[in-house]
């Protein structure tokens, strides 16, 4: 029994990098024979290629607001608190897309969650590109923010629930590379093409995902526990080659299915008892220090922040911009296991201090006068300093700790809390990020610098080494800070 509860981490955990715990426990899985064993793995391949096109759109989203913001102002007329509107609207749909994204999942299947997901998202990018008013503007993106708070929770899941143990981890890291990817891409475009038209361009992930799912299988751990026997086992013969010997995985499947459910029920003020509630602090703060050190901000409006700082070309530094974070998140991603998590974690926001301190001190040269010539290098600089930072450590170590720290018990109830914390800090910061320049450029930033100081603090003091422990050891340590 011992071990089909340990087997439950994979569908329990809510957020997007679940699937990097998956990988760390692997070893759990090796009842069943790889898929190189097995059989093909072309249909795996077809499913997490079909799917990523979610994570693809989130990131689309997600980068549309920064090369826009001068065009679409000018066009509707809006002001700056309009347009700040328009721009956090977004992680509040993705906040109650995240908050139902579950049960829909579970009610309809990952293949339905993802089909909703991507009507949302298309209902969306249609308003925006017709906006006449702020109003019609930011339901698109209310619309758009709900559909990607569904994909952040069902396309990691329904890529793990698919993959073999020895593709698992490649295959599920390719989420959050293509978030950034999609980001990126938004970034680049939109500063050749209209704002309109990079909204119709928001339409293609979403009509590439409608036609894929058509072609890939629902995911056999959902048919499972629905108890679709039959659509289970022709859902996991198609995924391991029509040749494969799928007894016993699909007996590991069903018995981790049937001790899942014996599991009680957990509430969120049992996160509260002793036992739980360093690892919510944990959980929590770590989610706290990465949105509050200002990344929604930066990436929202980082073409506004450039031009600010006197920069000829903002459309270049926005290219800069897109440039970098792709090679320095895939570098992140393969540097997790290997430096571990807090190294990680507390370089990311050595560099992240850096690069605050830097736009900062362009800001404040600016505001006094002083070395015009430095202004735009020093934001320049400093911008992409802080973005390659975050995107090798802050930016996803925070979600792999907090798949590892919580008991199975509770891992779901804790996911739902931390992912709320995350898309209110994230609101909260893409919101006021606007006001704060207007009331203090160079203040923004060296907030946001001390941020990053009180991350490193926070986490020598309080947030144990994850890498290569089990879940045991893993809570001795935080036990041990009490």
């Amino acid at each position: 029994m011992a071990k089909e509860i340990n087997r439950l981490n994979d569908l329990e955990k809510p957020l997007i990098t679940e699937e990097q715990n998956i990988v760390h426990k692997s070893d759990e899985y090796d009842s069943y024979k790889s898929s190189d064993e097995n059989g093909s793995i072309f249909m795996v391949l077809l499913s997490t290629f079909v799917a990523v096109f979610g994570a693809f759109e989130f990131g689309t989203c997600v980068g549309y607001s920064a090369p826009t913001q001068a065009a679409i102002r000018e066009d509707l007329g809006l002001s700056l608190a309009e347009f700040a509107m328009f721009g956090s609207i977004l992680t509040i749909g993705a906040m109650f897309g995240a908050v139902t994204s579950g049960r829909i999942a579970d009610t309809i299947g990952r293949k339905g969650a993802m089909r909703l997901s991507a009507v949302f998202c298309i209902a969306g990018w249609l308003a925006v590109y017709f906006s006449k008013s702020g109003v019609s503007l930011d339901l698109g993106r209310f619309a758009t923010g709900y559909g990607i708070g569904i994909f952040s929770y069902v396309v990691p899941i329904f890529i793990a629930e698919i993959a073999p143990k020895n593709l698992r981890g490649g295959l599920t890291t390719l989420n959050q590379l293509l978030i950034v990817i999609g980001q990126s891409t938004a970034f680049l475009i939109g500063t050749v093409i209209s704002w309109r038209e990079l909204a119709l361009a928001g339409l293609l992930p979403c009509i590439v995902l409608f036609v894929g799912l058509c072609f890939i299988p629902e995911s056999p751990r959902w048919l499972a526990k629905v108890g679709d026997q039959k659509e289970f086992h022709a859902a996991l013969r198609k995924l391991r080659g029509k040749d494969a010997d799928i007894t016993e995985e699909a007996e590991e499947i069903q018995e981790y299915i049937e001790t899942l459910q014996s599991l009680p029920k957990t509430t969120i003020w049992d996160l509260f008892q002793k036992q739980y509630i360093n690892s919510v602090i944990i959980g929590v703060a770590l989610m706290v220090f990465q949105q509050f050190g200002g990344i929604n901000g930066v990436s929202f409006y980082a073409s506004q922040t450039f031009a600010l700082a006197g920069l000829s070309s903002a459309k270049a530094g926005t290219v800069a911009y897109a440039c970098v974070q792709v090679p320095i998140t895939f570098l992140g991603a393969m540097l997790m296991d290997k430096s571990g998590r807090r190294p990680l974690i507390m370089v990311s926001s050595a560099g992240t201090f850096l690069g605050c301190f830097l736009a900062g001190t362009s800001f404040y040269f600016k505001e006094h006068d002083l070395l015009p010539e430095w202004r735009p290098i020093l934001a320049v600089a400093g911008v992409l300093i802080y973005v390659g930072s975050f995107s090798i450590g802050l930016g996803a170590a925070p979600w792999v700790i907090m798949s590892e720290i919580f008991p199975i018990n509770v891992k779901g109830v804790a996911g739902s809390l931390v992912v709320l914390v995350n898309w209110l800090g994230a609101w909260a910061v893409s919101y006021t990020f606007n006001f704060m320049m207007t009331w203090s450029s160079y203040g923004t930033f060296y907030i946001y610098s001390g941020v990053s100081i009180l991350t490193i603090l926070f986490v020598v003091k309080f947030v144990p080494e994850t890498k290569g422990k089990t879940l045991e050891e893993i809570q001795a340590c935080i036990n041990s800070h009490r």
